[in-house]
């Protein structure tokens, strides 16, 4: 058995981190490669084009259901999961992970699975946490880790939590990861007693597989329930066991604690925003309405009204400070 697949992974700063990394690689590279990289799910990508300029390798965007191919960079597509499975590439639907279709740790994960020692697990500059559990699963069987140093990363938080959560063979400068690539790819797979697949990783692996992942009745055994709620869906999370708190709802949508963290501060401003522009409406409407008993000789009614308007402006106000200094991101801990 031979390390003959790279799974890479990346975010924020991502793509020039790449460039380095697939310009370092030689052009007989004894490993198939396929790349992540979180990218907004409308339109197409231009990353196969300039990963194809930076290196010798051809890069190409993934087709559903093509062959892992030696010395080329398979290139994951907006919207679509890359899944290995049974020698070749699938494209899925299934669940977005941490708000991201593509994500670094669908990609990962079914590495893992599907070839065990043989692959080589990167991750390089990105925000938050994804690739964290997907990088455990690569090293629980057998795998070689890799890790961007935090300092050379224009984002460290992914490469961060990697070291924080999995016991890394490799940190080095992406301008390193290059040539440490071309040095073991194709090697014999160090030959170590892997621990019988965790039924947790078979069923992640399983729920992006799939395009519906609400079939998947196993999710409740294997997680356990909580007070949470699923920024997508609104349902119920569980927590599920391994490195690093995970989190998946019913429908299948997985969290990190870092990614939900996130999620939920961009929800509860949209709400406070949300919240300011109808206190604002409140106190032009409260005026109107002050204006019109005042000129109808309801005195009463109309101090009533202008009560009711001071109440909401200064409401409003306090919203607004707290809304332009950062106040809801800065206390979500995002």
């Amino acid at each position: 058995m031979r390390t003959d697949l790279v799974v890479v992974g990346a975010s924020a700063g991502g793509v020039e981190a790449l460039r380095t990394l697939v310009g370092a690689l030689p052009e007989d590279l004894p490993a198939a490669v396929v790349v992540v990289l979180h990218m907004p799910a409308g339109g197409s990508s231009a990353l196969p084009a300039i990963l194809s300029r930076s290196g010798p390798l051809p890069a190409l965007a993934v087709q559903d259901g093509a062959e892992l191919r030696s010395g080329h960079i398979h290139v994951a597509r907006p919207d679509y999961h890359v899944v290995v499975q049974d020698g070749v590439l699938r494209l899925s639907r299934g669940p977005t992970e941490n708000g991201h279709r593509p994500a670094v740790n669908v990609l990962f994960r079914s590495a893992a699975l599907a070839k065990g020692p043989s692959v080589i697990g990167v991750v390089l500059s990105g925000a938050l946490d994804d690739g964290t559990s997907g990088m455990a699963a690569i090293k629980s069987r057998g795998g070689v880790t890799v890790v961007q140093e935090p300092g050379d990363a224009l984002y460290p938080g992914m490469p961060e939590s990697v070291l924080q959560h999995v016991e890394v063979d490799h940190t080095l400068p992406v301008a390193r990861i290059g040539p440490l690539l071309a040095d073991i790819a194709g090697e014999s797979a160090i030959q170590v007693t892997i621990a019988p697949v965790p039924e947790a990783l078979r069923m992640e692996v399983a729920v992006s597989r799939d395009d519906a992942g609400a079939e998947f009745g196993e999710i409740p055994a294997i997680g356990s329930p909580t007070t949470y709620t699923c920024p997508d869906c609104a349902g119920s999370l569980l927590e599920i066991p391994g490195n690093g708190v995970q989190y998946r709802c019913l429908v299948g949508h997985g969290w990190t604690a870092d990614a939900l963290m996130e999620a939920y501060g961009g929800t509860l401003e949209r709400a406070m925003w949300t919240a300011l522009r109808t206190l604002d409406q409140k106190a032009s409407l409260t005026h109107r309405m002050a204006n019109v008993s005042r000129d109808a000789g309801r005195d009463l009614v109309a101090d009533r009204y202008s009560r009711q308007e001071e109440e909401a402006l200064a409401a409003a106000n306090v919203l607004r400070k707290h809304l332009l200094r950062g106040g809801v991101r800065e206390e979500t801990g995002t």
